[in-house]
């Protein structure tokens, strides 16, 4: 059984850092910057209910009114394909806090159909969106091409 909390006290940093730092979208992160992310962040962990370890993670940027940006949706390889990455998203967008929020946004380069499956579509209006990246940022997005 797999429980989903938001109380940071639970959160695994050291873990949540040793995952986002062997992503393909921030590999190599400076623990420093993945708890300013956090720190800055709704967080959501889920927890094996047997063991009380972490076994994922999510978190959500927002105004709480127009505006959520989804990011750093994460499940432990042996957590795998029971639909634990679904789950914690849908724990966000049922979310007293998120449910009335005009657009949720994220980026992913492959789990469209985890986040198809709940309602998320390519953007309505891409011509309006504008973007400015880190000089890191974009060399590493260059790299990845």
């Amino acid at each position: 059984m797999i429980e989903l909390s938001d109380d940071t006290a639970r959160l695994d940093v050291a873990q949540v850092h040793a995952w986002l730092a062997s992503s393909y979208w921030t590999p190599g992160i400076a623990r420093e910057k993945v708890e300013r992310q956090m720190a800055g962040s709704h967080c959501l962990g889920a927890y094996d209910s047997a063991t009380g370890a972490q076994v994922g993670f999510a978190r959500v940027i927002s105004d709480r009114a127009s505006f959520a940006w989804l990011a750093d949706v994460w499940v432990d390889e042996p957590a795998r394909g029971q639909g634990l990455g679904r789950r914690m998203v849908q724990w966000f967008l049922d979310h007293p806090d998120y449910a009335q929020v005009r657009r949720f946004a994220l980026t992913t380069f492959d789990a469209h159909g985890v986040y198809a499956a709940l309602g998320f579509t390519a953007l309505a209006k891409p011509e309006r969106l504008m973007e400015r990246l880190s000089p890191e940022f974009a060399r590493l997005l260059a790299a990845a091409d």
